[in-house]
């Protein structure tokens, strides 16, 4: 089959973008054809066909996310709706050509149906499938509901029937069962669970002449521990959890290191962090200048892969408050890290009840954990067991194969 992904953005370290690139790599195994449309793209889905306007970040979009949600929300939602509209129809044409030029026979939209972070995206892409008839699997990674910033709106009509739409031509695919659950309940909508994967039939790499000074870079000695917070800078990741368990380790050769953007979401929170860490004394930095998703050179430095960042890591800390999945901690787990982890909801549903073994916490930084990673540190024996145990475990759930199948029996539904 000709497949196409389509998306607000297909580029970077998002959970959405890391997804794509397995389900391609799955696809593409399969025998299929895969092509790409987003209004940001690049690695993989560097070739595919950009339309400025699908991303989120677009002014225009902007504009009507803030006259939609914002606190200066829209007094007018007859007009608001008519805007919305106006814009879906100038993006249609463009996302039209793309399915016609590649002859698609199945489309792939990525959370775009399923969140508002494009309005007229959604609206677009729900008329298109309607008027098309086109086989659709609607990927969906996070719902309106789940997100306290769209609590408030002056659209909850449009938002009932197009995030997400039911249509007889689309297939739902939620990525854990409380979504799944709650997509039932909400719009009597059917879906299959489809979980983050990872290529567990594949061993991780390993410390090489290029990341071999990783650690150099970081002004890390053989003596320091290095505790990675592998994910972007946002609230919902409950990084202030990470910046106390570094304090209460009382350890000056403890340092915390965090990869990802503090763009995406505003500065305010990561500026409290810094102020926090200053306080507790916690050495904290943000890496995102040297690590990105694929290895490169820029002005002659090196930039590192989030692989390189986990390799060399001595504990990973995962105090997520709330996840659609967890896609870092299957990274983690793929390392065979020592991992901390706070039982978000999804994690105490779908993942906990597999017989995983982590440190865990629960909404705090408790004694028991402080204590449990101090014994663990030092044990790198018992580290090493738990470590192997959670790779099988991983391997057995969570792997291509199950994604291989999963997507198998979806696409035979359409043929």
């Amino acid at each position: 089959m000709r497949i196409g992904f389509i998306s607000t953005r297909l580029n970077g370290a998002d959970g959405v973008s890391l997804e794509v690139e397995k389900w391609m790599t799955v696809l593409t195994r399969m025998g299929h054809e895969c092509f790409f449309c987003a209004g940001e793209l690049g690695g993989y889905a560097a070739g595919g066909t950009l339309i400025p306007r699908l991303h989120f970040k677009h002014q225009s979009i902007i504009a009507l996310s803030r006259r939609a949600f914002g606190p200066d929300r829209e007094t007018d939602p007859e007009q608001l709706v008519e805007n919305i509209y106006a814009v879906a129809d100038e993006i249609r044409p463009p996302l039209r050509a793309f399915i016609r030029k590649h002859k698609l026979d199945v489309i792939i939209v990525e959370n775009a149906l399923a969140i508002p972070m494009n309005l007229p995206l959604g609206v677009c892409l729900t008329g298109l499938i309607a008027e098309l008839g086109i086989a659709t699997i609607a990927h969906d990674h996070d719902f309106y509901w789940e997100r306290e910033r769209y609590q408030a709106n002056a659209i909850l009509d449009l938002l009932d029937t197009t995030f997400p739409p039911d249509l007889p031509t689309i297939r739902h695919v939620t990525i854990n069962s409380i979504a799944q659950r709650r997509l039932k309940h909400r719009r009597g909508i059917d879906s299959v669970v489809i979980p983050n994967v990872m290529d567990y039939d594949t061993p991780p790499p390993g410390v090489d002449e290029y990341n071999g000074d990783f650690r150099e870079m970081l002004g890390l000695s053989e003596e320091d521990v290095f505790v990675l917070q592998p994910t972007r800078v946002i609230q919902r990741k409950g990084i202030e959890m990470a910046i106390e368990l570094v304090r209460r380790l009382d350890d000056p050769h403890a340092h915390l290191f965090i990869t990802h953007s503090a763009m995406d979401e505003g500065l305010d929170y990561w500026h409290w962090l810094q102020r926090e860490a200053r306080l507790m004394q916690v050495d904290l930095q943000l890496i995102d200048y040297l690590v990105d998703v694929k290895r490169r050179m820029e002005d002659g430095h090196k930039i590192y892969s989030l692989w390189d960042a986990y390799l060399h890591a001595d504990l990973v800390t995962y105090p997520s408050l709330y996840e659609g999945f967890g896609n870092a901690l299957l990274e983690a787990i793929y390392f065979k890290k020592l991992i901390v982890v706070n039982r978000y909801p999804v994690y105490n549903a779908d993942i906990r009840p597999l017989g995983f073994e982590f440190v865990e916490l629960d909404g705090y930084v408790d004694d028991g954990a402080v204590e449990e990673v101090k014994a663990l540190l030092d044990d790198q024996a018992e580290v090493r067991r738990r470590a192997e145990k959670n790779y099988e475990l991983a391997r057995e759930h969570f792997s291509f194969q199950t994604l291989e199948k999963k997507l198998r029996a979806i696409l035979a539904d359409f043929q």
